[in-house]
């Protein structure tokens, strides 16, 4: 199999950010900065042609083609259960790193890994639709992710009030509808999107009418279009992804500490030799990108532990929570 094909959206870059603007001058403008070199693309953000899953099948089948073996399906509850290898790549959270190597490492950094924090969850809706979204914005039609607010001040209060532990009566909501520009994802004539907004941290209230309120305020007609939904509340997040902890699918508080020293100043490296954590609770991986090795020191460190050793014993195993992937050198 291929690498999976893409759909580009035509679309402004646009920042994101899952910290108020008003919680620090200092942090937004850090963020906005960060945000905006991260996110703006020239054509648009890319969307998977078939859905996402898709970007999991390519990748994992060209890991196969190198010699890697996917085992999913087994929690791993302790690194000791994992067979020899000679590097650990540990895609989860700071709290997921503690239950399954905590008596590994040092207390002193194990401290440092406790005193992690979390952020706001998320609330997260799929719509099966009958047509397409009747947004009054002729150009929404043509977008494949439309953000939800109308001035300036109520976006900031809407932002601002999971962090205050209260749930928002106009969210910033953000929606996306692939199907405008990927019609295998509904049958001829239907489409679907999805849509989520930031809710307090674990939060079990419920924000269905909240979102399609919203969409309707935008787009009259929004409700008559819906033939099915699926709800995801923070809790069902975390279900699904142990490492979605309260429905933050940030990896943890973006504040100015938290953005650049994740999740302590060793960053992916941790006390114990060949054992790293590179996931969205490190830096230049916050909430979107999957085992992300990103510095070219960490890298080289990786490269060569992975290499050094026998002929043909297990060189990289990569834990999530929910699968190993291992990595055999043929040397």
């Amino acid at each position: 199999m291929g690498l999976a094909s893409w759909i580009h959206i035509r679309r402004r870059g646009v920042a994101r950010a899952l910290m108020p603007a008003e919680k620090s001058a200092i942090r937004a403008r850090v963020k906005y900065s960060v945000g905006t070199r991260h996110y703006r693309h020239t054509t648009g953000w890319p969307i998977a042609r078939g859905g996402a899953q898709n970007i999991t099948l390519a990748l994992a089948s060209y890991f196969r083609s190198l010699g890697g073996e996917v085992v999913t399906h087994v929690r791993v509850h302790s690194l000791d259960a994992l067979p020899p290898v000679r590097v650990i790549l540990c895609d989860i959270t700071p709290r997921q790193l503690l239950q399954i190597a905590g008596h590994r490492l040092p207390q002193s950094y194990r401290r440092r890994l406790e005193r992690y924090r979390y952020g706001v969850g998320a609330y997260k809706v799929d719509w099966a639709l009958a047509q397409l979204i009747p947004w009054t914005a002729s150009a929404c039609t043509r977008a494949g992710t439309v953000h939800l607010g109308c001035t300036l001040e109520e976006i900031c209060r809407a932002e601002q009030a999971p962090w205050r532990n209260q749930v928002a009566t106009q969210p910033f909501v953000l929606l996306t509808q692939p199907s405008i520009f990927d019609p295998i994802r509904a049958p001829r004539g239907r489409h679907t999107a999805w849509a989520y907004c930031h809710v307090p941290h674990g939060s079990t209230t419920s924000m269905l009418d909240q979102i399609e309120t919203q969409a309707e305020r935008f787009a009259p007609g929004f409700w008559a279009q819906i033939l099915a939904r699926s709800v995801l509340s923070p809790r069902d997040l975390e279900r699904r992804n142990a490492n979605l902890i309260g429905g933050d699918i940030n990896g943890g508080v973006q504040d100015l500490w938290q953005l650049f020293f994740r999740p302590s100043l060793r960053h992916y490296r941790t006390p114990v030799r060949s054992l790293y954590l590179c996931s969205a609770s490190t830096p230049r991986a916050v909430a979107f990108t999957v085992c992300a090795v990103t510095t070219q020191p960490t890298w080289r460190s990786v490269m060569y532990c992975a290499k050094a050793g026998m002929s043909g014993s297990a060189a990289l195993s990569v834990v999530d929570g929910f699968s190993h992937t291992y990595f055999r050198f043929n040397d």
